[in-house]
């Protein structure tokens, strides 16, 4: 689908943002088969205790399609060392995870197309064998590390198929693998009920960049990992080392820009299917919709501290710098509570949790939202309805852009305020050129440059100042321009 943030080059197996396409380097078949060699001369022989930590590094693998990106942080090889404590496979958490596997290794359907070479298969199901081995698998520390070792170099391998030019263009038998790789690591770091949050962290890995499996397994396993997760915390913001650099925050403008009455977006209070589908629809006109979204569980219930307790241990992709049209503009993966602390309650920082489909990941949170009726007036289905989840501090911008579907933007939490311009004026708005960044203008719709951009200034807009429990209608491939005043959370509805 194609993307506000930048047609067709998305990451995110979610849906979550775009991505300019590095390539990086792709390790041979020598590569792999001196990894599953590493890996056999390792003692699986589960009757004899490991008395020596044994080491096996790898290198570690190329940062991904994002500029400067770096792998994330459940998936380092630098270093597999064995975990700190043998497996306790009585753990409930174990056996609540175990049961959500098909009864045999035949189940969990480990064939793959041709493009996946026979030695990362057979790293799968050597990862399979532990995990059903005799008494129910990982019976003992040896196993474990075992597991932890050939799901992590599984990760490693298809990580880079992952990250090679742009994410629409990745085959999906490799999608299926990290898939694979996630759950068997998910399965051996939670055997021991010591290291749950890292599992979580995995399997949200996987569920961004892998493929479903297994009816969802993934999710599903989350959610028996969360019943036995520590309540949450609220740790001080980081300092010093490993911090992000400081961003500039944009400043000097008006928190509430004043709005003429000529220019303002027109408002309707729950108008009729009819009504609205004559006079806006049909006509391609901009409007906010009132009384429509306010019985939504999520307009009385969402605020920063309930989404650090539903969803802080989930880990998401967020956009770091001003917005996506700067050089130093990239993205990072970390949990809902790491961006809360750096970015929500530390306003010198910009971050954006920004075009996410946050409540395919995070069921717990889709429950609190709607679905407009008034997105029966489309031609597709319901489950062609793309839902975004947009969540960052104030000053955060998505600038002047077009998208090809229609858009209900619905604000949760905090205001927004957004410029609105028709398709037709397109050629005053100068859009770039090259076809990563196409639908975006190059003018700064608050700041323009005119003498740069002359014509902009011939530009008619409209805007508004979008609350809480407020829809906007954006028709289809009509140009805005959005800044948050505060604090903001915002759900947008892409339909046909």
């Amino acid at each position: 689908m194609a993307s506000a943030r930048a047609p067709g080059s998305c990451l995110w197996g979610l849906g979550g943002v775009a991505s300019k396409a590095r390539e990086t380097p792709k390790r041979s078949g020598f590569w792999l088969r001196c990894c599953i060699a590493g890996i056999e001369a390792l003692s699986w022989d589960c009757s004899q205790p490991s008395t020596q930590p044994r080491e096996f590094r790898l290198s570690p693998a190329q940062p991904g399609a994002i500029p400067g990106a770096q792998r994330p942080p459940s998936a380092p090889m630098a270093s597999l060392s064995p975990p700190p404590s043998p497996a306790r496979p009585g753990h409930p958490c174990w056996a609540s995870a175990r049961a959500l596997l098909p009864s045999t290794k035949e189940g969990l359907r480990l064939d793959f197309g041709a493009q996946v070479e026979r030695s990362v298969v057979l790293l799968l199901r050597q990862a399979a064998d532990l995990v059903y081995g005799e008494g129910g698998g990982l019976s003992s520390g040896p196993p474990r590390e075992a597991l932890l070792r050939l799901s992590e170099i599984v990760q490693d391998y298809s990580w880079e198929k992952l990250n090679v030019g742009a994410w629409r263009d990745v085959d999906g038998e490799w999608r299926r693998v990290y898939a694979y790789g996630c759950l068997f690591r998910a399965l051996g770091l939670c055997s021991s009920g010591e290291a749950l949050p890292e599992a979580v962290r995995t399997c949200d890995l996987g569920l961004l960049m892998g493929a479903p499996v297994l009816d969802s397994i993934l999710a599903r396993l989350i959610r028996v990992l969360q019943q036995h997760l520590p309540g949450p915390r609220r740790p001080p913001a980081a300092e010093g080392a490993g911090e992000p650099a400081r961003k500039k925050v944009r400043t000097g403008l008006p928190a509430a820009p004043a709005i003429a009455t000529d220019v303002a977006v027109p408002r309707l209070h729950c108008p009729s299917l009819e009504h609205f589908r004559d006079h806006y629809l049909t006509l391609q006109k901009p409007v906010i919709l009132e009384g429509v979204a306010d019985h939504w569980p999520c307009m009385q219930k969402w605020s920063v501290d309930y989404i650090r307790q539903v969803a802080g241990s989930r880990t998401v992709p967020v956009e770091l710098g001003s917005r996506y049209t700067d050089a130093e503009w990239s993205q990072t993966l970390m949990t809902v509570e790491e961006f809360i602390s750096r970015y929500i309650e530390n306003e010198s920082r910009v971050g954006y949790l920004a075009q996410h489909q946050l409540f395919d990941q995070i069921p717990e949170l889709k429950r609190d939202i709607g679905l407009p009726d008034y997105c029966c007036l489309g031609e597709g289905d319901e489950d062609e309805i793309t839902v975004n989840a947009w969540f960052g501090p104030a000053g955060t911008v998505s600038p002047l852009h077009q998208d090809p579907q229609q858009n209900f933007l619905v604000q949760v939490m905090g205001r927004k305020y957004l410029r609105l311009c028709s398709p037709q004026h397109s050629e005053k708005l100068y859009p770039h050129q090259g076809h990563l960044l196409h639908n975006t203008s190059q003018v700064d719709a608050e700041e323009p440059d005119l003498a740069r951009f002359p014509a902009f200034a011939a530009a008619p807009f409209q805007a508004c100042v979008l609350s809480p429990g407020e829809l906007l209608f954006i028709p289809a491939q009509h140009w805005h321009y959005v800044r948050a005043l505060e604090t903001s959370f915002s759900v947008s509805f892409w339909w046909t």
